[in-house]
């Protein structure tokens, strides 16, 4: 009943947003996977991967959708409550949906249900200087933020399609001025989708929270992947970024732990799974 109680007899605290920033500070690489149901959620636990995400990709994996794009606010907070029962160490984001957080009293609503109905511990949004005062005003209520640059799949149908971004060094110099700001409004996490690496490694340099990269090449502080793409679940062409682990393993469990540990050990993401 008091799991707050019972983690005082776990062998190390369950991570959190300081955990984070102490493993960006040491140069230790921070292990992040999506997932969506319970069961899921215990394997990757399991597995020590130290952040887990239910991201509206549950659009597209789960429920079968093209995009995102038709992910509602109720659907990451079904997905959200049930993988929070299966965690113990990990440290839980959970997506704010399309057209969730258009103004700042509709995101603050939005994500106090994220948390409170579905126990997410921080909340993410796609958005540069544009999600600047939502940012500010979620902050200013003590409500954790992961902001998300580079490609942006809730914008699929305005910027034509999932494309990588940050090509050009005035978009990569507009990106790394757009996460600064974010972290001085109050972002906690940046998350970097589909950028070159060498952007990826620029932005790292110049923040002080944590950035998680998802196809933003191997220098920056974290990884994350769907976990259908490393199990092989996934129908249809991966993304480049992809690396399917199941593949070499016997089990999910087998094949998580090889992502958190290649993660780990910086082999992933190798040069093939990165942008030039």
């Amino acid at each position: 009943m008091y799991t707050h109680l019972e983690q005082r007899g776990m062998p190390e605290p369950p991570v959190n947003i300081s955990t984070l920033r102490k493993m960006k500070r040491a140069g230790e690489p921070i292990a992040c996977l999506t997932a969506y149901d319970a069961s899921y959620a215990a394997l990757v636990d399991a597995a020590r991967t130290d952040l887990v995400l239910v991201g509206d990709s549950l659009g597209m994996v789960i429920q079968g959708h093209d995009t995102t794009v038709p992910v509602t606010v109720d659907d990451i907070i079904y997905h959200s409550r049930v993988v929070a029962r299966g965690l113990h160490r990990a440290f839980l984001v959970a997506d704010m949906p399309f057209m969730s957080y258009t103004e700042p009293a509709q995101a603050l609503d939005n994500a106090v249900r994220l948390m409170q109905e579905g126990g997410a511990m921080m909340v993410k949004l796609e958005g540069g200087d544009g999600q600047i005062e939502i940012v500010e005003h979620l902050a200013r209520h003590d409500i954790p933020v992961c902001a998300h640059l580079g490609l942006k799949p809730q914008s699929v149908h305005k910027i034509g399609g999932f494309k990588v971004q940050g090509r050009e060094p005035d978009q990569v110099e507009e990106m790394r001025q757009s996460a600064e700001r974010l972290q001085n409004a109050g972002a906690d996490l940046v998350l970097l989708e589909c950028i070159p690496n060498e952007a990826g490694r620029l932005i790292r340099d110049a923040l002080e929270v944590p950035v998680i990269g998802i196809g933003a090449g191997p220098d920056v502080d974290g990884q994350i992947l769907v976990l259908y793409d490393i199990l092989d679940i996934t129908q249809g062409r991966t993304p480049r970024f992809v690396r399917n682990f199941q593949a070499e393993c016997t089990s999910p469990l087998a094949a998580v732990t090889s992502y958190v540990r290649a993660v780990k050990d910086r082999s992933y993401p190798a040069t093939e799974h990165c942008f030039s």
